[in-house]
């Protein structure tokens, strides 16, 4: 299978589970839920969702226990929204990316400023 399909098929799987995710109705599930990766399988049969919560890495073992349970439910929406031959198994994995972004913000926030003199090196 050519790697265009395979990356098209990864993005649209990727925006399609962003726009699901807002529907589910699991309290455990964070509403600062983003999907950061998806890596599909060559044959197209399983999909490792990588997502992460605003609120921390706490609350996003919580969302992704919370979305193993509705994996069913948005593998059959997914079946639904795209036209594809055979529908990937969803798993979940809970990725810290956008907890550590945050901490290294919040560290070169800190830094002072540096400033260049004109005539300096």
């Amino acid at each position: 299978m050519p790697s265009f399909k395979l990356g098209r098929a990864t993005s649209d799987i990727q925006r399609e589970l962003c726009d699901l995710l807002r529907g589910v109705k699991d309290p455990r599930v964070s509403k600062l839920l983003s999907v950061v990766k998806v890596d599909l399988s060559a044959d197209l049969s399983y999909a490792t969702v990588y997502v992460s919560a605003i609120e921390g890495y706490d609350k996003t073992v919580e969302s992704v226990k919370g979305l193993k349970n509705a994996a069913g439910f948005l593998r059959r929406e997914l079946g639904l929204r795209l036209k594809l031959r055979k529908t990937p198994e969803l798993r979940f994995v809970a990725d810290d990316s956008i907890e550590h972004s945050a901490h290294i913000a919040r560290i070169l926030d800190s830094l002072p400023e540096i400033k260049m003199q004109e005539g300096e090196e």
